[in-house]
């Protein structure tokens, strides 16, 4: 069962204000609906893959207490979760990547990245290359992959999380997926 939104609005402002009884009350709250999130990211990772959706979760949920923002709403927390777990699992393929001693990257069709199920933790590599790019072209296109792939939300949940229709959703996640098609066909 998800909280309650207002709820979670609600504990993210007290403890944004210092409550620490409210960060007591947030972390079940959500700690299911970060794990979710991890688990499908990672459900699609290499079957030996050592980073298990726990380990995420937490580290994840480490770096998001210490954020110092105003939490808008539980969708804005859940699109913050999503940067962060992007950036944690970037973090995590290249240090696998540099085990391997610099193993090439190979050619990596969009399919493969979007649906977020990289073999290798090139393809992840190659994914966040990508929309460092892509960020510099359109950002607003990059916040919708990170929660649509990274984080797992909705087109609605994008939409809450955004502060804009669904609609848009829509239409930014078509151009994202047409620019990155583009872009990683050149690799």
């Amino acid at each position: 069962m998800q909280p309650n939104s207002k709820d979670v609005t609600l504990l993210l402002q007290r403890m944004e204000g210092g409550d620490n009884d409210a960060a007591n009350q947030l972390v079940p709250l959500l700690y299911q609906e970060l794990r979710r999130m991890a688990g499908a990211y990672l459900r699609h990772e290499r079957p030996n893959h050592t980073l298990q959706p726990t380990a995420l979760v937490n580290e994840a949920y480490l770096k998001l207490v210490d954020q110092k923002q105003e939490w808008q709403n539980r969708s804005h927390f859940f699109g913050v979760a999503s940067q962060l777990m992007r950036r944690i699992l970037v973090d995590y393929a290249r240090g696998h990547q540099a085990a391997k001693r610099g193993g090439g990257a190979g050619k990596l069709s969009l399919d493969e990245a979007m649906i977020a199920s990289p073999q290798n933790a090139a393809a992840v590599l190659a994914l966040d290359e990508t929309l460092s790019r892509l960020s510099e072209v359109d950002p607003q296109l990059v916040r919708v992959v990170e929660m649509r792939v990274f984080g797992g939300l909705s087109i609605e949940e994008t939409a809450a999380a955004l502060g804009v229709s669904p609609a848009t959703v829509k239409r930014n996640w078509s151009m994202a997926k047409a620019w990155l098609t583009q872009e990683m066909g050149k690799q």
